[in-house]
């Protein structure tokens, strides 16, 4: 399972590992590159440094061919695995994902990484309320209820490093979207209907893109949507991965 920009390996520890594991998966969570305790990488890396790094881990532990679950970043990390090596993955979740980057996407990511570059820390308070903006559903935005609990959890998370910097780089996705024409691994693209990160309309262009992938559009859902209806998201995620959904 491969986290997002920014994010470690506990998020999927929520919701995702006990889905899988009651569904009798063995489940392996870790933290990319630039997210400690691993190596931050001040100097920065590539996409495919973070495919080459999922290559590894599953060379290493000698579990492929695996099924790939990724969401955001760790979608585009995944889609790149299928596609070079499709020996090491029988199928794949592409969640929250998309295969170029289009004019308002290319601007948030530029004005994040200046941001970032000219030093300046926004109030913990100020930056909570701008990430649930950006990355929930006006559904959960309206409970108030959930809403104090999100705030809470986003002003305690801590503030971008070098290595997330890195990562903010590699949202700056090439167009790849004739290139994923040539993945032949089974895949399940999951779209949330109020992303404004990765908005449902590119990931339902990757979903286009791959031969045979399956699509899903959960509505009421956010940028983080497998946290706000993990229920509906799991139930995808369990059938197309024990083959129960069809393709």
């Amino acid at each position: 399972m491969i986290q997002g920009t920014g994010a470690g390996r506990t998020v999927w520890q929520l919701h995702q590992v006990p889905a899988l594991t009651a569904a009798g998966f063995r489940v392996i969570t870790f933290d990319n590159r630039g997210i400690p305790p691993t190596s931050e990488c001040p100097g920065g890396f590539s996409l495919q440094d973070m495919v080459g790094d999922v290559v590894g881990l599953i060379e290493h532990l000698g579990t492929g061919p695996c099924r790939v679950v990724g969401t955001s970043l760790g979608a585009f990390v995944a889609q790149e695995l299928a596609l070079s090596r499709p020996d090491l993955v029988c199928r794949a979740v592409l969640m929250a994902t998309r295969g170029r980057t289009d004019v308002l996407r290319a601007a948030l990511n530029r004005a994040e990484t200046e941001l970032y570059d000219a030093g300046t820390h926004l109030p913990a308070r100020y930056a909570a309320v701008v990430r649930a903006l950006k990355s929930l559903s006006p559904r959960t935005l309206d409970d108030d209820a959930a809403m104090a609990d999100w705030l809470d959890l986003f002003e305690l998370s801590s503030a971008a490093g070098p290595g997330q910097r890195a990562q903010m780089e590699l949202s700056k996705l090439d167009h790849r979207l004739r290139a994923y024409r040539d993945i032949r691994v089974p895949c399940q693209v999951i779209a949330f209907a109020d992303d404004l990160i990765t908005p449902a309309h590119l990931a339902r262009e990757v979903a286009d893109a791959i031969p045979g992938a399956a699509y899903e559009l959960i509505e009421g859902c956010g940028h983080y949507g497998y946290l706000e209806d993990p229920g509906t998201v799991n139930k995808v995620m369990v059938g197309f991965l024990t083959g129960a959904a069809a393709r």
